[in-house]
């Protein structure tokens, strides 16, 4: 009784702490995403983000900076999620059940983000500083989706608890209540994640996948990084600070774009 009890409890672990594959038909190669992000809830901290993120709005309307309906730039942005969005069930299948949000602030920063559940923003600094086209706003936002599709924010909560609360990984597996709530205390954390490295380079890939079988020209991509440390000079400032660039992220770039190109030309037909 005690070997089949341990044998199912093992099993549990295991499926818990599983990981997930790249999807099938992936052109990209990014792995498996690390199975730590299941020690937070999802739904948890999805709705710590939705509040912050309404938070966020708020504070801009009462300050007039958050963009009517009727703007145009807005409405490029919504237009270019209509085409990224129907794309993202693929990359993550709890994604079906998003409340997707997009949304413009007058500032002069230079960010955007997609939060976990799908609630993205955009500065109007990154459009009018780096003069985006509509490809480079495409692999912006397919960037920022793929960091909440790959559940990146999720698994940083995740490890960050883990380590602050000193917990070895059989107490991680008791204690998924304190992590919970752990998660919903940190909404106003989530706009000022840093991703790690392999982080920023699967969102890259991801979101240039995205973008690609949407229609945007996946070259793109690159001339959007090179505006980028052009612009900022390559100093950690506004996205830079959680997005830095460099030439070997536009090197990764240029060795994908082979993988993509099909993509792209496919959807150009059929548009």
């Amino acid at each position: 009784m005690r070997e089949a009890a341990s044998m199912s409890r093992r099993a549990a672990v295991l499926a818990l702490l599983g990981v997930a594959a790249a999807p099938a038909g992936a052109q990209v190669q990014v792995g498996s995403a690390s199975g730590m992000r299941r020690l937070v809830p999802a739904g948890q901290l999805e709705q710590a983000a939705g509040e912050q993120y309404a938070q966020l709005l708020a504070q801009a309307k009462a300050r007039r900076a958050l963009a009517g309906a009727g703007d145009p730039q807005l409405m490029q942005l919504r237009a270019t999620a209509q085409r990224l969005i129907p794309l993202a069930q693929t990359w993550n299948e709890r994604s079906r059940q998003w409340r997707w949000e997009v949304n413009l602030i007058r500032s002069p920063e230079v960010n955007a983000f997609c939060m976990p559940g799908g609630k993205i923003a955009f500065f109007t600094g990154i459009l009018d500083r780096l003069k985006l086209g509509d490809d480079e706003i495409a692999m912006v936002m397919g960037h920022e989706m793929a960091h909440a599709l790959r559940e990146h924010a999720r698994e940083r909560v995740a490890k960050t608890q883990a380590t602050n609360i000193g917990l070895s990984l059989g107490a991680q597996l008791l204690g998924l209540g304190d992590l919970g709530r752990a998660a919903a205390s940190l909404g106003g954390q989530l706009l000022t994640l840093k991703f790690s490295r392999s982080d920023e380079s699967e969102a890259d890939l991801v979101g240039l996948e995205l973008a690609a079988r949407a229609g945007y020209d996946p070259r793109a991509a690159v001339s959007l990084w090179r505006k980028m440390g052009e612009v900022t000079g390559g100093k950690g400032i506004g996205f830079l600070s959680t997005h830095p660039t460099g030439p070997d992220r536009i090197r990764n770039l240029e060795q994908n774009l082979p993988r993509v190109q099909g993509l792209y030309e496919a959807a150009r037909e059929r548009r």
